[in-house]
This record gives C-alpha cells, sequence and structure tokens, in this order.
C-alpha cells in the first residue's frame, strides 16, 4: 500500500518555505488588488495629475494677454501641462510605502515571511508588482494630461505636439519618474517598517531637503541642488530646465533617480533580512 500523497502536493501547491518566484508575484499581486489602499492612492494620483494639469493650463491660457515678454519667452507648454506630476509624486510614494508598511504595521508580515522566507524574494516581488502598476498608470496619466493641456491652451497660448523634439522625452519621462519615485518610497518602507516614519522620510527628502539646501551659501546650491529628486522631477517633464534650477540633463538625471530607488530597495532587502519581522 503506497504512502498517503501530502495535501500540499494533491492540491498542486508547494510547502511554506518553497514557494518560486511566480507564486509569489501572484501572492503580492493579490494582496496589492485586494486593499483599498491601493484604489485611494491610484486615484489621488489620478485626481491630482489630471486636474491639476487642467487647472494649471486653463489659468496660463487665461492669463496669457497679461504676461510680459521674458515669461512668455520661457512659456514651456509640455511642463505646463504636466504640472500635476509634481503634486501626484506624493500619492504614488504614499502608496509605495503603503505596499510593504501596510504588512509591518498589521503584523501580517509574518504569515508572509512563514511562507515565503526568503525575504530579498518578496520585497523583490512587491517592487515587481508595484512597478509594473506604478509605470502602467503613470505613462497613462502623463499621456493624458498632456493631451488634455494642449486641447486647452491651443488658440490662446503656443502649443507643441508629440513629434517636437523633447516633447515626447519629457511626457515618457515624467512617467519614468513617478514610478521611480513610488519605488524608492517603496524601498524607504522596507528600511524604517513603519508608515508614518516612512512617509515622513520619502516627504523630507521630496520637499524639506530642497527648502534646506537653499538656506546654504549659492555655492553649495549649485553643488548639490542638482542631486535632489525634486530638482531631477523639474528638468523631467520640461522642454527645458528653468532658470535659476541647476540640474543635470533630463536622462542623466533619470538615471541618478534610479540609482537612488536600487539603493534603497537593496538596503531594504538587506535590512529585512539582518531583521526580525
Amino acid at each position: 500500500m503506497t504512502a498517503a500523497t501530502p495535501m500540499a502536493d494533491r492540491v498542486g501547491h508547494r510547502p511554506p518555505g518553497h514557494y518560486r518566484w511566480p507564486g509569489v508575484l501572484r501572492s503580492e499581486w493579490t494582496k496589492f488588488t485586494s486593499v483599498r489602499s491601493t484604489t485611494w492612492s491610484l486615484l489621488a494620483t489620478v485626481v491630482l495629475t489630471i486636474a491639476i494639469g487642467i487647472l494649471a493650463t486653463a489659468v496660463e491660457a487665461q492669463r496669457w494677454n497679461q504676461l510680459s515678454f521674458v515669461e512668455r519667452l520661457t512659456f514651456d507648454p509640455v511642463r505646463q501641462s504636466l504640472t500635476g506630476i509634481l503634486f501626484s509624486q506624493l500619492a504614488i510614494g504614499v502608496l509605495g510605502v503603503l505596499v510593504v508598511s501596510a504588512e509591518y504595521g498589521t503584523g501580517t508580515i509574518r504569515s508572509t515571511l512563514a511562507a515565503v522566507p526568503n525575504r530579498p524574494l518578496v520585497l523583490g516581488a512587491k517592487a515587481a508588482v508595484f512597478g509594473v502598476v506604478a509605470l502602467v498608470v503613470s505613462e497613462a496619466l502623463s499621456f493624458a494630461a498632456f493631451g488634455i493641456g494642449q486641447a486647452i491652451l491651443s488658440g490662446s497660448t503656443p502649443t507643441t505636439s508629440l513629434s517636437n523634439p523633447g516633447a515626447l522625452r519629457a511626457v515618457v519621462g515624467a512617467g519614468l519618474y513617478l514610478t521611480l519615485l513610488g519605488l524608492f518610497a517603496l524601498g524607504l518602507a522596507a528600511i524604517i517598517r513603519h508608515t508614518a516614519g516612512a512617509i515622513s522620510a520619502f516627504v523630507g527628502v521630496l520637499l524639506v531637503l530642497p527648502l534646506i539646501v537653499q538656506a546654504l551659501p549659492q555655492s553649495i546650491i549649485d553643488d548639490v541642488g542638482k542631486f535632489l529628486p525634486a530638482n531631477i522631477g523639474v528638468t523631467m517633464v520640461g522642454l527645458r530646465t528653468p532658470i535659476g534650477i541647476d540640474s543635470f540633463s533630463p536622462w542623466a538625471g533619470l538615471g541618478l533617480l534610479a540609482l537612488y530607488a536600487a539603493a534603497a530597495l537593496v538596503l531594504g532587502g538587506w535590512t529585512m533580512v539582518r531583521r526580525d519581522a
């Protein structure tokens, strides 16, 4: 008489501790899509990107005749349409934090790590699921905001099209910028493991650090300012770098932001291995 087949084998599942990449991805996808924070964060990203873009372009179209010669000369129709990106980056960052910190807050991370002891694998699956969703949503919103903005500006102010030099780069880059910021926030959450703390750190890097740098001598501002994510974003979403901002070229800045995100994720994976859940 043959021995009874283990339950895990009969139902086609692997026992705890033996999950592979596809299974962990499915698990993280289920968790990501089944919580309300995902819906609300993505909705906030949509509203901020589109609504603020509409408001910014409508106001600019209305006041075009009152603008000075210098203001007209430096007007950037792409950046104007993508104004909402500079606000929705907060929403996508919060979502990136919650992907990791929510499980630590509720204690369910213990069940996750009991089923999948390979902690870098867990973090990698979370980053992959979040990254794909963030990229698709961010790019869709970037193109939508650009199209709507140019339609509003048309007839009142100068406009541009995706075929013009720099326009497609700015629109695509805006979506990549949001995605990388979200992954950076996810890495911070893996390091800090506390929702309020990780969000505070993300906001500090994005909004508070530039204010601190501005209080320093001009020579330091010029040397340090170009490394700030906020300046990278301002440069990325426009046809040209605004006057008064010293920054890397758009793609070099985006590469630097990718390094920030990768460093945060690597350090987050290391701390997950080193510390108890």
